[in-house]
């Protein structure tokens, strides 16, 4: 190939990065081609090989196979999700089933399966270590729950829905964008940007004049979104614009994901059936630490008994003040963040007006580092030579304690046009040894959507966005301290319902004085936030937490639903979602609204039959921090045995097992329960 394309060189950049700055569109597709037959050469050789098959030359040379196109695929599909255009999203199409087929040729070869199998009953399990063992087991089980024990014919339907699913998914990713970023709401009038704080306006004020118009633009984009829902006094564009967010890819048309939602799921229950599986939800979960899908019915039932009473005795004090405020008579869904955010002022004296001025994001940012360096003795050092995809984005060295070389960091924290909303973690390379036995260390990135800074004020976070950064960069530290000698059991490769732990936890400390006293300052006069205020946020925490919770299980209940059961069935995907969720729900639906037709998470991104996982996770992280709140929340002991068991051992044991070792016990859902507020703690006789 040619010698340009930089994507089929070493890259010779600082520490191996990517060269954003020198790859083109035309690149991928000759260098996916290229790295496809690279890697087919690799299997060929463990296949074709003369010698006897152990775990070294079969189980071990297949985990370092295809080493390059897992890098251009990483660079390629990240920049898809962050920095992308219609142009990318096209490429995507043709090149997501070349992807898919290649790891089919993989997956569906009998002979390197049966090479596979004979270099299991070659090796001696007792001279492994607990990770080699891990592997074999995952190389072994990843092939038969792929097919590899499947007939000729069956194998031929395998590959024909995965090749649909492939190009479906991204099909569901684009639309989403782009009824996001289709609709616009500019306003004039006085009336129409009633109770909006002055903050919101000047960053609507600027987004109209990027677009040489006069006036407030406001977006769906969350940091537009958000902002307008809370504060927005004017009910009728409230509702217009809950309208419009709830009903993306579900008004006809182009972009409507209404038959592309049902034939995932269906896609994804045929291929389960296929593989002799009841549904796709007992596939997905024989890899969790849930196992099956009566297990998170459970977890999700009990902790729906436990939300719906806090979550009543809520909504009747929110409705009794929204009644008392201005006469509301029937509370709507575009009602609840509005008035939930002035009750929760009345009651707590808290805001995010008041307590935005006191992160601005580059000290949020300083914090989150220094709550590091703290826990674990790492440090962050800015390095502008290594390449970026996009002005915004801010590269980092990571260093150990001991000042050695640990990670690259990437942050790219704010919304544009050519990249999908919410807040992710990524990675560009994951932790390894190489065949050598040296350390690859990995490229880490966090993307989120955060306010942009105006030409008047930096850009200053909501509490909940903070909480976000804390959340992301949790993630981020489970693949940067990653210590694992195969790269798909490194760092956040783990089961899926133990994933969000690293995340979850984290977020705690952004409650915690000590930790806020780190960073919190006023970005005007310097001075720290007040002892008063955390008080207060604390105090807050739990407002409304019935109904947060409660909102949390309706998606997890309709992920379930859609795939714990023959999809195939559903007619009306509105009567649909409203039988999954009524154990839950607790406001009428809105007519034309959907949650399916955007619900990226399960239907773009890698949570189908794992949403639930967010609330597992919780448990473990109530746990995981009850026990740094009895240590002290910087103590060097946890975190070091945090770091060893849970961080750095990513996915080489059975996670349970991780968490009893850094724990000493299984987690207890009371602790969740007990920080939750939903369950009073019996007084000691």
């Amino acid at each position: 190939m040619s010698a340009h394309n930089p994507l089929l060189e070493d890259f010779p950049t600082k520490f191996e990065t990517p060269p954003f700055d020198k790859i083109e569109l035309s690149h991928y597709l000759p260098a996916i081609n290229e790295g496809i037959k690279l890697a087919k050469a690799e299997i060929d050789v463990i296949k074709n090989n003369a010698d006897k098959a152990s775990f070294q030359n079969t189980i071990v040379a297949l985990e370092r196979s295809g080493n390059r196109l897992s890098r251009m695929s990483e660079v390629f599909f990240n920049l898809n999700s962050a920095e992308t255009s219609d142009e990318m999203q096209q490429l995507a199409q043709e090149i997501s089933p070349l992807l898919t087929g290649f790891s089919n040729d993989i997956l569906l070869d009998e002979k390197l399966f049966a090479r596979i199998k004979e270099a299991q009953k070659n090796t001696d399990l007792e001279s492994l270590n607990a990770e080699e063992k891990t592997l074999l087991e995952k190389k072994v089980k990843g092939f038969e729950r792929n097919g590899a024990n499947l007939s000729d014919d069956k194998k031929a339907q395998l590959r024909d829905i995965d090749e649909e699913l492939s190009t479906l998914s991204l099909s569901f990713g684009r639309h989403v964008l782009a009824e996001t970023n289709a609709f616009e709401m500019l306003l004039t009038g006085k009336e129409e940007i009633a109770g909006l704080p002055e903050s919101v306006l000047e960053a609507a004020k600027e987004a109209a004049e990027a677009k040489e118009k006069e006036g407030y633009l406001f977006t769906l984009q969350y940091p537009s979104y958000v902002p307008f829902m809370t504060y927005s006094s004017n009910r009728e564009l409230r509702k217009k614009m809950y309208r419009i967010f709830s009903s993306r890819a579900f008004k006809g048309g182009e972009t409507d994901n209404s038959s592309i939602v049902k034939r995932i799921a269906t896609l994804r229950y045929e291929r389960a059936m296929l593989l002799g599986y009841t549904t796709h939800a007992h596939f997905v979960l024989e890899n969790r630490m849930a196992e099956k899908p009566h297990s998170v019915h459970s977890f999700l039932d009990e902790l729906a008994e436990h939300a719906r009473p806090a979550a009543k005795t809520e909504l009747d004090a929110l409705k009794a003040f929204a009644k008392d405020l201005d006469g509301i008579e029937e509370l709507k869904r575009w009602d609840i963040t509005y008035y939930s955010e002035k009750l929760k002022k009345a009651k707590y004296e808290v805001d995010d007006e008041l307590t935005k001025p006191y992160f601005r994001l580059e000290k949020v940012i300083d914090g989150v580092f220094e709550v590091a360096s703290k826990l674990f003795g790492i440090t962050f050092k800015k390095d502008d030579s290594i390449p970026v995809y996009h002005k915004d984005v801010q590269p980092y060295e990571v260093l150990d304690k001991d000042g050695s070389h640990l990670a690259v960091f990437f942050a790219d924290f704010f919304p544009r046009a050519g990249k999908r909303d919410g807040a992710w973690m990524t990675s560009y390379r994951s932790q390894h040894l190489d065949q050598q036995g040296k350390q690859v260390r990995p490229h880490i990135s966090i993307v989120c959507n955060f306010t942009k800074p105006t030409s008047k004020t930096p850009s200053l976070l909501t509490f909940n966005e903070v909480t976000t950064l804390f959340h992301e960069f949790g993630h981020a530290l489970h693949g940067m301290l990653a210590n694992s000698a195969f790269e798909s059991l490194s760092g956040t490769s783990v089961y899926w319902d133990f994933v969000e732990l690293p995340s979850q936890v984290l977020e705690n400390w952004a409650f915690e004085k000590e930790c806020l006293d780190l960073f919190a300052h006023h970005y005007e006069t310097g001075e720290a936030i007040p002892a008063e205020l955390i008080e207060k946020l604390r105090k807050s925490a739990n407002f409304m937490e019935g109904v947060s919770t409660l909102r949390q299980l309706s998606f997890g209940f309709l992920d379930m639903a859609w795939h714990n059961t023959n999809p195939s069935e559903v007619q009306d995907l509105v009567a649909f979602e409203r039988e999954a969720m009524k154990k839950v729900d607790y406001l009428p639906t809105v007519d034309g609204s959907c949650m399916s037709t955007s619900f990226s998470h399960i239907f773009q991104g890698g949570y189908s039959s794992g949403y639930y996982s967010y609330k597992w996770a919780e448990v473990l992280d109530a746990d995981t921090f009850a026990y740094f709140q009895e240590k002290g929340i910087f103590n060097q002991d946890v975190a070091a045995s945090f770091r060893k068991h849970v961080l750095s051992a990513g996915g080489s044991e059975h996670p349970m097992i991780l968490y009893k070792r850094f724990r000493g016990a299984e987690p207890s859902i009371n602790a969740l329960l007990k920080r939750a507020g939903l369950v009073q703690e019996k007084p000691i006789a």
